[in-house]
């Protein structure tokens, strides 16, 4: 409350995707998908080729990029669901500041 009885609100802030996309939270959350679902997508894609010794440059380069794919797809929502809810908030935070001038 102000000295004079109104409310005072405080603006929320969007992060940026970047801020969000390198936000510890996020990156922790999204190497767990990279390293687990990743590597049961190395294990599928060439479980054979390993049991057999049969890894090539081109191979090796795509198993490097496999577990990419979960990273990216994990950050990309996390990043989405973030700034959607920050998004929210700073909706019904503006809401809240201009039902409370019109009081």
């Amino acid at each position: 409350m102000t000295t004079d009885g109104a409310r005072s609100c405080t603006p929320v802030d969007v992060p940026g995707w970047l801020e969000v996309a390198l936000s510890g939270a996020v990156v922790r959350r999204a190497s767990g998908f990279l390293v687990v679902v990743g590597g049961i997508l190395i294990a599928i894609n060439h479980g054979d080729a390993l049991v057999q010794g049969d890894v090539d440059g081109n191979r090796l380069v795509k198993m490097i990029l496999t577990p990419l794919v979960p990273y990216m797809v994990s950050t990309l929502s996390s990043v989405s669901a973030i700034r959607a809810n920050a998004k929210a908030l700073q909706a019904d935070v503006a809401a809240l500041h201009a039902s409370s001038e019109g009081d």
